[in-house]
């Protein structure tokens, strides 16, 4: 599928996503231990990876779709966001299974719907002004 260059590296960030949800889809199978281990691991991708994806989108797609009249799918998009960032700072192993569902589901909710929009309805330019990823937002590393 094509992807617009100014899109193609959150699409690429979907891919550690979806490694993401299978690791914590099969930690949710382990010992309490193993389970532990796992949610801290993924909190901290979650810090690292995820956060800053959200926000990059936040601060620049999501607008400029708002802009365009997208109202519906910036809305949801800002929900599985809320979501996803709730049941990580407030749950713990046993969320793994949810997460690893709602996670993988909003992955193929912007791939398929969010960012085919943004490809039809975003004048070229608007999409070439998403490219960069300022450096605040950048991951600093653990």
């Amino acid at each position: 599928m094509y992807r617009h260059p100014s899109l193609r590296s959150l699409s690429s960030d979907h891919h550690s996503g979806l490694v993401l949800a299978r690791k914590a889809r099969n930690a949710a199978n382990g010992d309490l231990s193993d389970r532990t281990d796992a949610w801290k691991a993924i909190q901290i991708v979650f810090r690292n990876e995820l956060e800053p994806h959200f926000q990059l989108e936040e601060q620049g797609l999501l607008p400029a779709l708002r802009a365009v009249g997208e109202v519906d799918l910036v809305e949801r998009t800002l929900q599985e966001h809320r979501q996803m960032r709730l049941l990580i700072a407030g749950n713990g192993p046993d969320s793994l299974l949810s997460f690893a569902e709602l996670l993988s589901a909003h992955i193929r909710f912007e791939e398929q719907e969010l960012f085919n929009t943004a490809q039809r309805q975003l004048e070229p330019d608007v999409l070439t002004g998403l490219k960069q990823m300022p450096d605040s937002l950048k991951p600093t590393g653990e």
